[in-house]
């Protein structure tokens, strides 16, 4: 999963909330029916709240004039005025339920008719963030934006999660100093989830650093060992003339800003696979004639300049 546009943590987390969310309705059992579930109590809750909002109004109690809630002061000794406080007594009831049944009405609409107290017992969904921290704030600022069979975690330290029943794993932004971690992690919970592993998704990985794994043969092997097999389902890096694209399972695509163009871009060049940053670089200017298209049978000495270009710009 890459998106390049989005390049740190905090600039992801919108898009990665709702993807994640649409990962789970589509994927996790039993999600969808808890978001119908709720989208119906949302909608008897909106219903339910205009019916006692009319019955306070009729009560008069929406209106600018103070109401006392308490006790009628009457005479006892008048039955009349008995008659009176007793009345009194029940409108100050029926006025605290109808307050309090709009207090809960307005909390179930503001949680989208969920219950934040609801516990997830199927199968679950765990993103690993980069440090604990992050993690501790997905915790708090995240459970109103997911599902409930979503939990999470960080990368490195004492794993005390269970992961019994994850379904999908999900690395946000993985950096390459969890890079050990990240593959320890995927291997282990592909052996004890097994087939029951549906997926595993990495949002933004810069897994390959020159300053951290190298761009040699460690950088190499571990392109090798962990990224190479991952299918890129999502890409959108914009570039100062254009932007490259990707959209599971179209082709790649490099596309030039032109204001003539429908949309104020151009597609000049597919590929099926994703091109390096001097290949982007050198499609662009072939297409606008600042280079000359390489001679077939050229490959491997193309491929040699390109590695020779890229350490040059290290």
């Amino acid at each position: 999963m890459r998106r390049e546009t989005y390049t740190t943590l905090k600039s992801s987390t919108e898009f990665t909330q709702q993807f994640v969310s649409s990962l789970c309705l589509a994927s996790i059992k039993g999600v969808m029916e808890w978001k119908q579930d709720g989208v119906m109590k949302l909608i008897q809750a909106k219903t339910e709240l205009r019916e006692v909002r009319e019955k306070m109004t009729e009560m008069g109690l929406n209106d600018d004039d103070d109401v006392d809630f308490g006790e009628y002061p009457g005479d006892e000794s008048t039955t009349v005025e008995e008659a009176a406080a007793n009345s009194e007594k029940n409108k100050s009831e029926e006025a605290n339920q109808l307050s309090a049944r709009e207090a809960e009405l307005l909390q179930l609409i503001a949680n989208d008719g969920t219950d934040p107290s609801f516990q997830w017992t199927g199968q679950k969904v765990r993103i690993y963030f980069p440090d604990e921290g992050s993690a501790a704030l997905a915790r708090r600022d995240w459970q109103s934006q997911v599902p409930p069979c979503v939990e999470f975690s960080s990368c490195g330290g004492v794993q005390v999660a269970d992961g019994s029943k994850d379904a999908i794993i999900i690395f946000n932004c993985p950096r390459a100093s969890e890079a050990e971690f990240v593959e320890e992690l995927l291997y282990k919970t592909e052996e004890l989830r097994g087939e029951e592993l549906l997926m595993t998704v990495m949002v933004n990985p810069l897994l390959v650093d020159m300053g951290v794994t190298g761009f040699g043969m460690a950088g190499r092997r571990l392109r090798e060992r962990l990224i190479d097999g991952l299918v890129p389902a999502y890409t959108l890096r914009t570039l100062p003339w254009g932007a490259l694209t990707r959209v599971w399972p179209q082709l790649f695509t490099v596309w030039q800003e032109d204001e003539v163009a429908e949309g104020g871009y151009r597609m000049i060049k597919a590929m099926d696979r994703l091109p390096s940053n001097p290949e982007v670089e050198d499609i662009y200017d072939i297409e606008n004639g600042d280079m000359k298209a390489p001679q077939e049978g050229l490959g491997i000495l193309n491929a040699l300049g390109d590695f020779v270009n890229g350490m040059m710009a290290l």
